[in-house]
């Protein structure tokens, strides 16, 4: 990654909000920050005339008694973006939600940009990415910047999940209801300050997106509420929900 790059995402990492709702920014530019299943295919069966030896039987048996066999329905494929480029919004990217899974090491950083000028002025929120990565583009962006990520997808905000009891501690972001159901959750044997979560509303990546977050030494517990947009983990022992 540039300096460049890393210069511009500092003020996305390690947020921590105090009780008076001002942000202490944890200086830890080099630290990392952030984390779907494979489809099986149908075997393919031999028809009612194969099996039989190339003979037809019964009444119907004959050309004017068969029937032509129907067409399934194509795949509606999703929508995708390369995880390096730059994508103008509105013709190169639709406004929407995208997730991109398998990022590892905080390599993969995005940003979205309100111009084209890639001034440090330009960027409405960036981070570097570790684990799953959602992120919503706004019909009012100008730009979404990619580099070495993952393939994006386009996914439906709507979408229903079946989310587990255990997260892992350095999975990146879990979508409430979908990956992460809500409760309460416990990390423990977490050292130096580098376990960093994070509840928000969205996947804007806005400071104003941030609910809570903290840097934790030793044990976390978080309580995850079903208003919750979004739970972050990076740097974490992996999370049990204990109620």
């Amino acid at each position: 990654m540039s300096k460049s790059q890393t210069q511009r995402s500092w003020f996305a990492r390690h947020k921590v909000l105090t009780a008076a709702g001002a942000v202490v920014v944890v200086v830890a530019v080099g630290a990392a920050m952030g984390g779907g299943g494979d489809a099986g295919t149908a075997e393919a069966k031999p028809s009612a005339t194969a099996a039989a030896g190339g003979k037809t039987t019964g009444a119907g048996s004959g050309a004017a008694g068969s029937k032509a066999p129907e067409s399934a329905a194509p795949e509606k494929k999703a929508v995708t973006l390369d995880g390096d480029g730059d994508f103008e919004v509105g013709s190169d990217v639709k406004p929407g939600l995208y997730r991109s899974t398998g990022n590892e090491d905080a390599m993969c950083y995005w940003e979205r940009a309100k111009d084209a000028k890639g001034e440090l002025d330009s960027i409405l929120a960036n981070d570097n990415v570790t684990g799953t990565a959602y992120v919503e583009i706004r019909k009012g962006d100008k730009l979404f910047k990619s580099t070495g990520c993952e393939t994006w997808e386009a996914v439906d905000a709507k979408a229903a999940g079946t989310p587990g009891a255990t997260l892992k501690g350095d999975g990146g972001m879990f979508k409430v209801g979908v990956d992460v159901a809500p409760g309460t959750y416990r990390s423990t044997g977490n050292k130096d300050a580098g376990c960093y979560w994070e509840r928000a509303k969205d996947a804007g990546h806005g400071m104003d997106a941030i609910l809570a977050n903290d840097n934790v030494t030793g044990t976390a517990i978080v309580k995850i509420t079903a208003k919750d947009g979004y739970f972050k983990s990076v740097g974490c022992g992996d999370w049990t929900k204990t109620s």
